[in-house]
């Protein structure tokens, strides 16, 4: 079974990382879940409902790949904060939820990995199901990384009032702008003083329908979310259709860093690339390069878009095109940005993993 898109850096697959199922808070099962990925282009799927592992859930439906996570929170802290994404720890882990800093480690111990979620949000004035439930517990150490956009999250921000609810809800293209500033100041921040956390961008889908008087719709449903904000995960080669091997090649490319967020409702982000050459060394997404000279950042976008790059936060250069080429002469930690211009503003495209100069 051949699945992805070859490039010149291995395999390109779409992935989405953060779902749920009827055995938390969703309202489809995994097979529906998965034939709504599928028509949505996404190659792999995790599950992460609340406080629940469900073991053996591991496999194929049709081309999909849909593997089991964990999103894990204290249901008796008040008011809700520090959701964990947990992938490949292969048990459940909710007991500890109330000591993130032990849960973080327990999935480390397991050879798992601990994402931070949703971690900055602005609560809806509409419902209670519509709160704001940041990430609080900013002292932990040693997670892999962050869910740096929550296609949820930003849907949450926007909805302001019901009559804007109903509207986003129709068109749910208009409420998606992005990461949130202070998401991207804190993940810059940590780059910055030397931590690897690895960036991540998901749907968060719960397919949860809401009602305004005769008025019923399900609000930024599954298929609609898989068409807008996915994790693209680089592999060195395409899935075997081997569920035990696919699963390891998925989770490495993702411990790595090897990936990008893309924004996939205005245009496809499927081919974005950004490397770091410095003399015959070569590096990419997630990885390390260690100068023996000039070193030269290279973005490649797959269309015309407002190309950005940034040292340690800062924008360093920028121009419109498909490609940006950069020398940099200083060390620090280089990530790229893609914009489109797409519902009457400058929207956010691609957020990629840094390149750490050294």
């Amino acid at each position: 079974m051949k699945m992805g898109r070859e490039a010149e850096t291995g395999v390109e697959l779409v992935a989405n990382l953060h779902a749920h199922t009827p055995y938390s808070d969703g309202e489809w099962h995994r097979q529906r879940i998965a034939e709504a990925a599928a028509r949505a282009g996404v190659d792999v799927l995790v599950v992460t409902d609340h406080n629940v592992y469900v073991r053996g859930a591991d496999r194929f439906v049709g081309r999909v790949l849909v593997l089991a996570g964990e999103e894990v929170h204290d249901p008796t802290r008040q008011p809700q904060a520090s959701h964990c994404l947990i992938y490949e720890a292969r048990e459940e882990l909710a007991p500890l939820a109330a000591k993130p800093q032990a849960l973080i480690d327990a999935a480390n111990a397991r050879g798992g990995m601990a994402f931070l979620a949703h971690p900055f949000e602005v609560a809806s004035p509409l419902t209670f199901d519509l709160l704001a439930i940041p990430w609080a517990d900013w002292e932990v150490r040693r997670f892999a990384g962050i869910e740096l956009w929550n296609a949820m999250s930003d849907f949450k921000a926007r909805a302001r009032s019901w009559p804007l609810a109903v509207f986003y809800a129709f068109f749910p293209s208009w409420a998606l702008r992005g990461p949130f500033p202070q998401t991207l100041r804190k993940w810059d921040e940590l780059l910055t003083s030397g931590e690897k956390v690895v960036a991540i961008g998901n749907s968060d889908a719960h397919g949860t329908v809401f009602h305004v008087g005769p008025i019923q719709r399900a609000v930024l449903g599954y298929e609609v979310l898989f068409r807008s904000v996915n994790t693209h995960l680089l592999l060195p080669r395409p899935l075997t259709g081997d569920v035990e091997a696919d699963r390891q090649a998925v989770f490495a490319a993702l411990r790595a860093g090897r990936c990008f967020i893309g924004y996939d409702r205005p245009a496809s982000t499927r081919g974005f690339r950004f490397t770091a050459q410095s003399g015959a060394q070569v590096a990419g997404m997630g990885e390390t390069l260690t100068r023996s000279g000039v070193t030269t950042l290279r973005i490649t976008a797959p269309r015309r878009a407002r190309l950005r790059l940034l040292r340690n936060g800062a924008c360093i250069a920028q121009r419109t095109g498909d490609t940006l080429e950069h020398l940099a002469l200083e060390p620090g930690s280089y990530r790229a940005e893609a914009w489109l211009d797409y519902r009457l503003a400058r929207r956010p495209w691609v957020f990629s993993n840094p390149i750490t100069v050294r």
